[in-house]
């Protein structure tokens, strides 16, 4: 987030329409190991989207270990099977709330090799490693699961395999089948259909859209270099939020640095614990002239100061942004990465947020916006990919699905794209003691109106680097 002059310390809390938490979809590799002697689960289901049909499917689950031995929860699949709506019909998974965190809890989809009357498609629930484990006789507690058809038109769930509409608690149910270590070890799949092999994914789609591309490599001497500006870029000056009052925003401290012949962009924030000592870093494009399509960048977190005492409540950019208009205004739009190494906003501690705007009230403080979160740490060099089409805005970390959000929160309008570094107030640290933190950015591309897998721009970037292109802009102005 970058101008606007005003804090969001209350945005989760007050978000109108936020969904609380967000599943991280990546798909993970099949355990090769067996499920050992004395291991066992069960799962247990209930759902709160009780009718023959609706908007959307509500597979409520929680995992119990009923073995001896302790069970490292990313060595479990749960599959959940459904009767798609028809053969070309597309769903998308959510994770409302769990008690492990939605960020621990992944969802894809699959493709039954035989399909039956009741079931051709299945919902694969997997954890990450921030999981942990169950010791026996412990659960996950609730995980609120959800999926609906892609362009959101009423699911008929009356005659999916793994649907059972009467439980308000929660039972034991064997139509819900769950793995450990790539053995069977829960329920009963829909014959012929034992669950042994990984997930199918859909063939990639070839992208479509115009396809322009802006890409830079960041490869200047310092905030004054000619090419910086003449490339479309602004290092911002002028006074204003967000962040600290009285905080100035100052170009010298966004440098170019050389790390093993490549430069990457660093932006410094400082303070002595005044608002005159801090200064704040953005660099964003000139140009309003972005909206649908790939936005990717490789950008450095840091969860310590390069020097002083650690505590600030710090936040790390990369975003896209137009301007408010008015309040609520409801051709907003903004999609944010933003790490808070030291929390802020009511966080006590790292965490990793994407959010979609759909609008705001600067005064009273009102917001309109769906978000995602991790609470860990993300220090280090990741990559960053949101891509936004005419139905949903999807964000990636490191290749992974970070987040999915709906399409009421598509934008109206182009935006810049920005980075910023800023801290949201003095009240994480209190010293007077000089301290700076430090972002780093490597990269970033913009491919219009074409929607790209992480992999796909990992190859647009190589093919990029190989040619030796260190910038080039070809989206037209809006």
């Amino acid at each position: 987030m970058t101008t606007r002059a005003t804090s969001r310390s209350t945005r989760a809390a007050l978000a109108l329409t936020a969904i609380a938490g967000s599943a991280a979809l990546a798909t993970l590799p099949l355990a090769t190991a067996s499920a050992a002697p004395g291991d066992g689960l069960a799962v247990q289901y209930r759902t709160s989207a009780s009718g023959a049909t609706a908007d959307q499917s509500e597979p409520w689950l929680r995992v119990r270990n009923t073995g001896t031995t302790a069970v490292a929860l990313n060595q479990v699949k749960i599959r959940y099977y459904f009767k798609a709506d028809s053969p070309t019909a597309a769903y998308r998974f959510a994770c409302s709330w769990a008690v492990k965190g939605c960020s621990a809890v992944t969802g894809t989809f699959g493709t039954l090799a035989n399909p039956t009357a009741t079931a051709d498609r299945y919902l694969e629930i997997g954890f990450t490693s921030a999981a942990g484990s169950l010791a026996p006789g412990a659960d996950t507690g609730d995980m609120q699961l959800r999926f609906h058809r892609s362009d959101w038109q009423t699911l008929n769930q009356s005659d999916d395999y793994s649907f059972q509409g009467a439980p308000a608690s929660y039972a034991d149910w064997s139509k819900v089948t769950a793995q450990l270590a790539g053995t069977t070890v829960w329920g009963t799949a829909p014959a012929g259909n034992e669950p042994t092999t990984p997930p199918t994914t859909p063939p990639t789609t070839p992208p479509t859209g115009s396809g322009e591309v802006l890409f830079d490599d960041f490869s200047y001497t310092s905030p004054t270099d000619p090419a910086l500006a003449s490339h479309g870029w602004s290092v911002r000056s002028n006074s204003g939020g967000p962040g600290v009052p009285g905080a100035t925003w100052d170009p010298s401290k966004v440098t170019f640095v050389d790390q093993s012949g490549n430069t990457v962009m660093n932006l410094e924030t400082s303070s002595a614990g005044t608002g005159s000592t801090t200064t704040h870093t953005e660099v964003l494009t000139k140009a309003t002239k972005f909206k649908n399509g790939t936005y990717a960048a490789r950008v450095k977190f840091s969860d310590a100061p390069k020097y002083g005492p650690d505590g600030d409540r710090v936040v790390q950019t990369f975003f896209t942004i137009n301007d408010l208009k008015a309040p609520m205004a409801d051709d907003y739009a903004e999609y944010d990465f933003e790490y808070l190494p030291n929390g802020g906003w009511g966080e006590p501690a790292n965490i990793l947020y994407t959010t979609s705007w759909e609008t705001y009230n600067p005064d009273p403080w009102q917001a309109v916006n769906q978000h995602s979160e991790s609470r860990t740490s993300f220090a280090g060099w990741h990559d960053l990919v949101v891509t936004i089409d005419d139905s949903t805005i999807t964000y990636y970390v490191d290749g992974a699905v970070f987040g999915t959000h709906d399409a009421a929160y598509l934008p109206e309008r182009p935006m810049s794209i920005n980075f910023n570094q800023w801290l949201i107030d003095l009240n994480g640290l209190t010293s007077s003691t000089p301290r700076a933190y430090d972002q780093q950015v490597d990269y970033v591309l913009h491919v219009k109106d074409q929607v790209l897998t992480p992999a796909q721009v990992a190859g647009r970037l190589a093919a990029l680097r190989s040619a030796g292109t260190t910038f080039v802009d070809q989206v037209p102005a809006s």
